[in-house]
Protein backbone atom coordinates (compact mmCIF):
# COMPACT_ATOMS: atom_id res chain seq x y z
CA UNK A 1 0.00 0.00 0.00
CA UNK A 2 2.41 2.66 -1.08
CA UNK A 3 1.23 6.16 -1.89
CA UNK A 4 2.60 8.37 -4.57
CA UNK A 5 3.17 11.89 -3.37
CA UNK A 6 4.76 14.36 -5.78
CA UNK A 7 6.66 11.60 -7.56
CA UNK A 8 7.88 9.93 -4.36
CA UNK A 9 6.75 6.53 -3.14
CA UNK A 10 6.23 6.13 0.61
CA UNK A 11 8.09 3.19 2.13
CA UNK A 12 5.88 0.88 4.27
CA UNK A 13 8.72 0.64 6.84
CA UNK A 14 8.65 4.43 7.27
CA UNK A 15 4.92 4.24 7.96
CA UNK A 16 5.52 1.56 10.62
CA UNK A 17 8.16 3.65 12.35
CA UNK A 18 5.85 6.68 12.25
CA UNK A 19 2.97 4.69 13.77
CA UNK A 20 5.27 3.38 16.50
CA UNK A 21 6.37 6.93 17.29
CA UNK A 22 2.78 8.12 17.58
CA UNK A 23 1.92 5.12 19.77
CA UNK A 24 4.79 5.89 22.17
CA UNK A 25 3.78 9.57 22.25
CA UNK A 26 0.18 8.63 23.03
CA UNK A 27 1.28 6.22 25.73
CA UNK A 28 3.41 8.92 27.38
CA UNK A 29 0.54 11.43 27.30
CA UNK A 30 -1.83 8.81 28.71
CA UNK A 31 0.61 7.98 31.50
CA UNK A 32 0.95 11.67 32.35
CA UNK A 33 -2.82 12.13 32.56
CA UNK A 34 -3.13 8.98 34.67
CA UNK A 35 -0.58 10.41 37.12
CA UNK A 36 -2.65 13.55 37.54
CA UNK A 37 -5.62 11.49 38.67
CA UNK A 38 -3.70 8.84 40.64
CA UNK A 39 -4.89 8.44 44.26
CA UNK A 40 -1.43 7.53 45.61
CA UNK A 41 0.82 9.20 48.14
CA UNK A 42 3.71 11.41 46.98
CA UNK A 43 6.31 8.73 47.75
CA UNK A 44 4.38 6.05 45.86
CA UNK A 45 3.79 8.39 42.95
CA UNK A 46 7.49 9.29 42.76
CA UNK A 47 8.42 5.61 42.80
CA UNK A 48 5.83 4.95 40.09
CA UNK A 49 7.15 7.83 37.96
CA UNK A 50 10.70 6.52 38.39
CA UNK A 51 9.68 3.01 37.33
CA UNK A 52 7.70 4.25 34.35
CA UNK A 53 10.55 6.53 33.31
CA UNK A 54 12.95 3.58 33.33
CA UNK A 55 10.50 1.51 31.28
CA UNK A 56 10.10 4.40 28.82
CA UNK A 57 13.87 4.79 28.55
CA UNK A 58 14.20 1.09 27.79
CA UNK A 59 11.48 1.28 25.13
CA UNK A 60 13.16 4.27 23.49
CA UNK A 61 16.52 2.47 23.56
CA UNK A 62 15.04 -0.66 22.00
CA UNK A 63 13.15 1.33 19.38
CA UNK A 64 16.23 3.32 18.42
CA UNK A 65 18.17 0.08 18.01
CA UNK A 66 15.42 -1.24 15.74
CA UNK A 67 15.45 1.95 13.68
CA UNK A 68 19.26 1.80 13.39
CA UNK A 69 19.08 -1.85 12.27
CA UNK A 70 16.38 -1.03 9.71
CA UNK A 71 18.48 1.89 8.44
CA UNK A 72 21.53 -0.33 8.04
CA UNK A 73 19.43 -2.89 6.20
CA UNK A 74 18.03 -0.25 3.83
CA UNK A 75 21.53 1.10 3.22
CA UNK A 76 22.80 -2.38 2.35
CA UNK A 77 19.86 -2.95 -0.01
CA UNK A 78 20.57 0.37 -1.70
CA UNK A 79 24.25 -0.43 -2.04
CA UNK A 80 23.43 -3.83 -3.55
CA UNK A 81 21.04 -2.15 -5.98
CA UNK A 82 23.75 0.28 -7.09
CA UNK A 83 26.26 -2.55 -7.52
CA UNK A 84 23.76 -4.53 -9.60
CA UNK A 85 23.04 -1.47 -11.75
CA UNK A 86 26.77 -0.90 -12.29
CA UNK A 87 27.19 -4.55 -13.34
CA UNK A 88 24.27 -4.29 -15.77
CA UNK A 89 25.71 -1.07 -17.20
CA UNK A 90 29.11 -2.71 -17.68
CA UNK A 91 27.59 -5.75 -19.40
CA UNK A 92 25.56 -3.48 -21.67
CA UNK A 93 28.64 -1.45 -22.51
CA UNK A 94 30.56 -4.62 -23.42
CA UNK A 95 27.68 -5.81 -25.61
CA UNK A 96 27.59 -2.50 -27.47
CA UNK A 97 31.38 -2.54 -27.99
CA UNK A 98 31.20 -6.04 -29.38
Amino acid sequence: MSKEREGQVEDPEDAGVSKLGWFITGAAIGAGIALLYAPKSGKDTRRYISDQTEKGRQIVTDTSKEVADASREMFERGRKLVEDAADLFERGRKLVKG
